[in-house]
């Protein structure tokens, strides 16, 4: 069994990733080169943003497809300002256009919906109660993430982006907490407590954080195919 994941960011998504993955599947050991992998490895890179993931795919299919040693090709991207079924219609017509065909390995989409930072949003213990000062008493009064899925959040007027929202609001949190979450350094947000809190976020609501769900549900997926 080896897993080869192509991640779209350069920082927050390629440190977190294989700390959750630590986690989630400690039976795998991380390879650093492609080539190396052998049995219950896993391979990472980085796609180094948009649109620079698409020329990582291409890259990618060939790397997988000359091993014969990849189970599953994990890409693991943003939705952004597109739905989730968006993005994964933007993949496949991708593959099928540019004639890349995977041969023995499965494509898996994990679409952050809608970006990690949305995911991060899930966990309910660095939300501080009832904030007093602005901007996150703004934040919080136009989408409370403690009650609320943060995958459905909208975009506050100040920012161009739903991601650009996601984010600052994720680092307000943090700084109401005296720490501090950056894409360079997501800090608390690779330890395995922080993972718990997201799993027990969609323990107690299934309706919440669909996509990370899903990328739970896969890591599941390949536990029980290991032990098998």
């Amino acid at each position: 069994m080896n897993l080869y994941f192509l991640v779209e960011g350069t920082h927050s998504e390629r440190k977190i990733y294989p700390a959750w993955l630590d986690y989630l599947l400690p039976e795998l050991q991380r390879v650093y080169n492609y080539y190396d992998a052998n049995v219950k490895n896993y391979y990472l890179i980085s796609g180094q943003g948009y649109p620079s993931f698409y020329n990582f795919i291409t890259t990618s299919v060939q790397e997988i497809n000359s091993t014969g040693k990849y189970n599953y090709f994990v890409l693991c991207l943003d939705a952004d300002e597109n739905t989730v079924s968006e993005r994964h219609a933007e993949i496949n017509d991708f593959l099928t256009n540019q004639k890349l065909e995977l041969k023995k390995t499965e494509l898996v989409l994990i679409v952050q919906n809608r970006c990690l930072e949305s995911w991060l949003l899930g966990n309910r213990k660095i939300y501080t109660k009832n904030p007093q000062d602005p901007p996150l008493l703004d934040y919080t009064k136009y989408y409370d993430v403690s009650v609320n899925c943060p995958e459905n959040m909208g975009k506050y007027p100040d920012f161009n982006t739903h991601a650009q929202f996601h984010a600052a609001y994720l680092r307000k949190l943090f700084e109401a907490k005296n720490t501090s979450y950056s894409k360079k350094d997501p800090g608390d947000a690779r330890k395995e407590f922080y993972l718990n809190q997201l799993l027990e976020r969609i323990k107690a609501h299934p309706e919440h954080l669909i996509t990370f769900r899903y990328f739970i549900e896969f890591c599941n997926k390949i536990k029980v195919e290991l032990q098998n």
